[in-house]
C-alpha cells in the first residue's frame, strides 16, 4: 500500500492557482515525467526556491485556502505525482483540483485555519514531516521535538479513491 506523508514543503499562502503549480507553457510535454522539472515554477513567494532541496524532498504541501484554484487542467496533481508528493493538506480547494487529487490517487485534505496555523508554527523546523493515515482519517505532525495528530474529514468514494491509487486503479477493481 502506497504511503502517505513524509518532509513538508509549507506554502504559507492561498490562491495558489495551477499556471503557479505547473506554467502553462508545458502543458504541451507528451508525458507526465517530462512535467516533473517544472513543479511550482511561477510560484513567487519570499525565500521560497522551486529548484531548492526542500522542494525536491517534499512529500507533503501545506498551503493555505483555495489552492489550485485557476485553470481545471489535470497537470497540477500530476507534476505533485511525478515528483513524490503524495499529499497536499490547505484550508479549502477548488472543486476540480481537489478532486483530480483523489482520481490521481493523492491526498486533498482540508483542515479549519486554527489546526492549520498549528501545523505551519513548524515551518521553520529543519526536520518538518507528516504522516497521514487515511482510513483513520488522522495527519500526525512532526517536528522541532513536537508531535501534534490532527482529525481530517473524507468522503468514503474520495477516500476508496485514494486507496485504489486513484479513479483508473479504483474502477479495475470495481468494474
Amino acid at each position: 500500500m502506497k504511503t502517505f506523508g513524509g518532509p513538508v514543503l509549507f506554502l504559507d499562502r492561498a490562491d495558489i492557482n495551477t499556471d503557479e503549480i505547473i506554467p502553462a507553457k508545458y502543458l504541451t510535454e507528451i508525458t507526465k515525467e517530462d512535467l516533473k522539472p517544472y513543479i511550482l515554477e511561477d510560484l513567487k513567494l519570499p525565500g521560497f526556491d522551486p529548484k531548492g532541496p526542500k522542494t525536491k524532498a517534499a512529500r507533503v504541501i501545506v498551503s493555505r485556502g483555495n489552492f489550485g484554484c485557476g485553470s481545471s487542467r489535470e497537470h497540477a496533481p500530476w507534476v505533485f505525482e511525478v515528483n513524490g508528493i503524495t499529499a497536499v493538506i490547505a484550508e479549502s480547494f477548488a472543486r476540480i483540483f481537489r478532486q483530480n487529487m483523489f482520481n490521481c490517487g493523492m491526498a486533498a485534505i482540508e483542515l479549519p485555519k486554527a489546526d492549520l496555523d498549528q501545523i505551519f508554527s513548524h515551518s521553520n523546523d529543519d526536520d518538518a514531516a507528516m504522516t497521514l493515515d487515511i482510513e483513520a482519517q488522522t495527519l500526525t505532525m512532526s517536528g522541532g521535538g513536537k508531535q501534534k495528530t490532527f482529525k481530517f474529514e473524507i468522503s468514503q468514494f474520495d477516500k476508496a479513491l485514494v486507496l485504489a491509487g486513484g479513479w483508473v486503479d479504483y474502477a479495475d477493481k470495481k468494474y
